[in-house]
Protein backbone atom coordinates (compact mmCIF):
# COMPACT_ATOMS: atom_id res chain seq x y z
CA UNK A 1 0.00 0.00 0.00
CA UNK A 2 2.04 3.39 -1.25
CA UNK A 3 2.12 6.57 0.32
CA UNK A 4 -1.79 8.30 -0.14
CA UNK A 5 -3.44 5.18 -0.38
CA UNK A 6 -6.95 5.18 0.84
CA UNK A 7 -8.30 2.61 3.18
CA UNK A 8 -11.63 4.10 3.43
CA UNK A 9 -13.30 7.43 3.05
CA UNK A 10 -14.96 9.30 5.72
CA UNK A 11 -19.79 8.59 6.10
CA UNK A 12 -18.53 5.19 3.95
CA UNK A 13 -19.41 1.52 5.20
CA UNK A 14 -16.47 -0.26 5.36
CA UNK A 15 -15.81 -2.90 2.82
CA UNK A 16 -12.74 -4.32 4.50
CA UNK A 17 -10.40 -4.76 7.62
CA UNK A 18 -7.10 -4.16 7.14
CA UNK A 19 -4.92 -6.08 9.43
CA UNK A 20 -1.32 -3.96 9.35
CA UNK A 21 1.61 -5.47 8.85
CA UNK A 22 4.07 -2.84 8.00
CA UNK A 23 3.53 1.01 7.38
CA UNK A 24 1.85 3.92 9.39
CA UNK A 25 -2.11 4.42 8.32
CA UNK A 26 -3.02 7.82 9.47
CA UNK A 27 -6.67 8.60 10.59
CA UNK A 28 -7.46 12.02 9.63
CA UNK A 29 -11.06 14.32 10.08
CA UNK A 30 -11.18 16.94 7.86
CA UNK A 31 -13.63 20.05 8.09
CA UNK A 32 -16.03 22.02 6.43
CA UNK A 33 -12.89 24.35 5.24
CA UNK A 34 -10.74 21.62 4.24
CA UNK A 35 -8.44 21.71 6.97
CA UNK A 36 -7.67 18.46 8.95
CA UNK A 37 -5.89 17.28 11.70
CA UNK A 38 -4.89 13.31 12.71
CA UNK A 39 -6.77 11.57 15.26
CA UNK A 40 -5.43 8.22 14.93
CA UNK A 41 -2.25 6.55 13.97
CA UNK A 42 -2.46 3.26 13.52
CA UNK A 43 0.63 0.03 12.92
CA UNK A 44 0.86 -3.78 12.89
CA UNK A 45 -0.62 -3.29 16.67
CA UNK A 46 -3.93 -2.65 15.04
CA UNK A 47 -6.40 -2.00 12.09
CA UNK A 48 -8.12 1.61 11.47
CA UNK A 49 -11.75 -0.30 11.17
CA UNK A 50 -12.14 -1.31 14.52
CA UNK A 51 -14.49 1.28 15.83
CA UNK A 52 -16.53 -0.13 13.24
CA UNK A 53 -17.15 -3.65 14.69
CA UNK A 54 -18.87 -1.96 17.55
CA UNK A 55 -21.93 -0.66 15.97
CA UNK A 56 -23.64 0.72 12.48
CA UNK A 57 -22.03 4.12 12.77
CA UNK A 58 -19.92 5.28 9.95
CA UNK A 59 -16.80 6.97 10.84
CA UNK A 60 -16.12 10.62 10.51
CA UNK A 61 -12.79 10.30 9.27
CA UNK A 62 -11.10 9.44 6.29
CA UNK A 63 -7.86 6.60 6.36
CA UNK A 64 -5.04 6.61 4.52
CA UNK A 65 -1.23 5.53 4.15
CA UNK A 66 0.61 8.07 5.85
CA UNK A 67 4.15 5.94 5.77
CA UNK A 68 3.92 2.93 2.89
CA UNK A 69 3.08 -0.38 4.17
CA UNK A 70 1.43 -3.57 4.03
CA UNK A 71 -1.38 -5.18 5.52
CA UNK A 72 -3.99 -8.31 5.06
CA UNK A 73 -7.05 -7.63 4.12
CA UNK A 74 -10.49 -9.01 4.77
CA UNK A 75 -13.97 -8.74 4.03
CA UNK A 76 -15.39 -6.38 6.54
CA UNK A 77 -18.85 -8.62 6.91
CA UNK A 78 -16.74 -11.76 7.47
CA UNK A 79 -14.50 -10.53 10.00
CA UNK A 80 -17.00 -8.63 11.88
CA UNK A 81 -18.73 -12.53 12.09
CA UNK A 82 -16.08 -13.62 13.61
CA UNK A 83 -15.87 -10.59 15.95
CA UNK A 84 -19.09 -11.45 17.37
CA UNK A 85 -18.65 -15.69 17.17
CA UNK A 86 -14.91 -15.62 18.65
CA UNK A 87 -14.58 -14.63 22.07
CA UNK A 88 -10.43 -14.41 22.34
CA UNK A 89 -10.95 -12.47 19.01
CA UNK A 90 -13.47 -9.85 20.34
CA UNK A 91 -11.20 -9.38 24.05
CA UNK A 92 -7.98 -8.29 22.03
CA UNK A 93 -10.08 -5.96 19.68
CA UNK A 94 -11.71 -4.74 22.41
CA UNK A 95 -8.31 -4.57 24.35
CA UNK A 96 -7.30 -2.10 21.23
CA UNK A 97 -9.94 -0.10 20.79
CA UNK A 98 -9.83 0.88 24.39
CA UNK A 99 -6.00 2.16 23.79
CA UNK A 100 -7.23 3.96 20.70
CA UNK A 101 -9.95 6.01 22.65
CA UNK A 102 -7.40 6.80 25.51
CA UNK A 103 -4.85 7.77 22.85
CA UNK A 104 -7.20 9.92 21.03
CA UNK A 105 -8.25 11.20 24.83
CA UNK A 106 -4.31 12.28 25.42
CA UNK A 107 -3.80 13.08 21.81
CA UNK A 108 -6.69 16.19 21.60
CA UNK A 109 -5.20 17.07 25.08
CA UNK A 110 -1.77 17.54 23.72
CA UNK A 111 -3.10 19.63 20.82
CA UNK A 112 -5.27 21.81 23.13
CA UNK A 113 -2.16 22.49 25.65
CA UNK A 114 1.46 21.91 24.47
CA UNK A 115 3.34 23.56 21.92
CA UNK A 116 3.77 22.86 18.07
CA UNK A 117 7.84 21.50 18.85
CA UNK A 118 6.43 19.55 21.62
CA UNK A 119 3.82 17.60 19.68
CA UNK A 120 6.41 17.10 16.89
CA UNK A 121 8.77 15.42 18.99
CA UNK A 122 6.08 13.29 20.10
CA UNK A 123 4.52 12.68 16.87
CA UNK A 124 8.16 11.49 15.46
CA UNK A 125 8.96 9.35 18.62
CA UNK A 126 5.83 7.47 18.32
CA UNK A 127 6.14 7.08 14.47
CA UNK A 128 9.85 5.36 14.89
CA UNK A 129 8.27 3.18 17.92
CA UNK A 130 6.02 1.67 15.18
CA UNK A 131 8.31 1.75 12.21
CA UNK A 132 11.57 0.83 14.36
CA UNK A 133 13.40 2.93 11.34
CA UNK A 134 15.25 6.55 12.02
CA UNK A 135 14.17 7.79 8.64
CA UNK A 136 10.18 8.61 8.02
CA UNK A 137 9.26 9.77 4.23
CA UNK A 138 6.60 12.07 4.65
CA UNK A 139 5.20 15.50 3.17
CA UNK A 140 5.12 18.76 4.77
CA UNK A 141 1.30 18.42 3.88
CA UNK A 142 0.97 15.63 5.65
CA UNK A 143 2.63 16.80 8.99
CA UNK A 144 0.77 19.85 9.16
CA UNK A 145 -2.36 17.53 9.08
CA UNK A 146 -0.76 15.35 11.81
CA UNK A 147 -0.08 18.29 13.93
CA UNK A 148 -3.01 20.36 13.35
CA UNK A 149 -1.01 23.20 12.02
CA UNK A 150 -0.01 25.36 9.00
CA UNK A 151 3.06 23.78 6.44
CA UNK A 152 5.00 27.36 7.57
CA UNK A 153 4.67 26.58 11.23
CA UNK A 154 6.01 23.09 10.18
CA UNK A 155 9.02 24.24 8.38
CA UNK A 156 9.95 26.72 11.63
CA UNK A 157 9.48 23.82 14.37
CA UNK A 158 11.24 21.67 11.93
CA UNK A 159 14.18 23.86 11.24
CA UNK A 160 14.59 24.48 15.23
CA UNK A 161 14.99 20.97 15.96
CA UNK A 162 17.31 20.31 13.07
CA UNK A 163 19.33 23.20 14.76
CA UNK A 164 19.43 21.86 17.42
CA UNK A 165 20.92 18.35 16.11
CA UNK A 166 17.90 16.46 16.89
CA UNK A 167 16.77 15.59 13.46
CA UNK A 168 17.67 16.20 9.19
CA UNK A 169 14.56 17.61 7.67
CA UNK A 170 14.81 17.73 3.67
CA UNK A 171 12.23 17.92 1.40
CA UNK A 172 9.84 14.32 1.72
CA UNK A 173 11.39 12.97 4.34
CA UNK A 174 12.55 13.86 8.55
CA UNK A 175 15.81 11.12 9.96
CA UNK A 176 15.77 10.84 14.00
CA UNK A 177 19.28 11.97 14.60
CA UNK A 178 19.11 12.27 18.58
CA UNK A 179 16.83 10.05 19.62
CA UNK A 180 17.20 10.82 23.68
CA UNK A 181 17.36 14.47 22.83
CA UNK A 182 13.83 14.44 20.99
CA UNK A 183 12.35 12.51 24.35
CA UNK A 184 13.98 15.32 26.70
CA UNK A 185 12.51 17.91 23.96
CA UNK A 186 8.55 16.09 23.85
CA UNK A 187 6.03 16.73 26.67
CA UNK A 188 4.65 14.55 28.95
CA UNK A 189 1.89 12.77 26.24
CA UNK A 190 4.72 10.68 24.80
CA UNK A 191 5.41 9.29 28.18
CA UNK A 192 2.49 8.37 28.83
CA UNK A 193 1.09 7.08 25.21
CA UNK A 194 4.46 5.10 25.07
CA UNK A 195 3.25 3.27 28.30
CA UNK A 196 0.16 2.47 27.29
CA UNK A 197 1.10 1.04 24.02
CA UNK A 198 3.89 -0.85 25.28
CA UNK A 199 1.16 -2.83 27.21
CA UNK A 200 -1.01 -3.38 24.63
CA UNK A 201 -1.17 -6.82 24.29
CA UNK A 202 -0.20 -8.30 27.74
CA UNK A 203 1.81 -11.04 25.93
CA UNK A 204 3.16 -9.16 23.58
CA UNK A 205 2.62 -8.57 19.75
CA UNK A 206 3.35 -10.83 17.08
CA UNK A 207 6.09 -10.13 15.23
Amino acid sequence: MPVGSVLFHAGEEARYVHLMTAGIASMVTTMSGGDGVEVGLISREGFPEHLLLLGPQKSASECFMQVDGTAMRMSFKRFHEEFQRNEALRALILEYTQYEALALAQLAACNRLHEVEDRMARWLLMVQDRMGEPVIRLTQEFLGDMLGTRRSSVTLVAGSLQRAGLIEYTRGSVTILDRAGLEQTTCECYGIMQKRFNALYAGGMAE
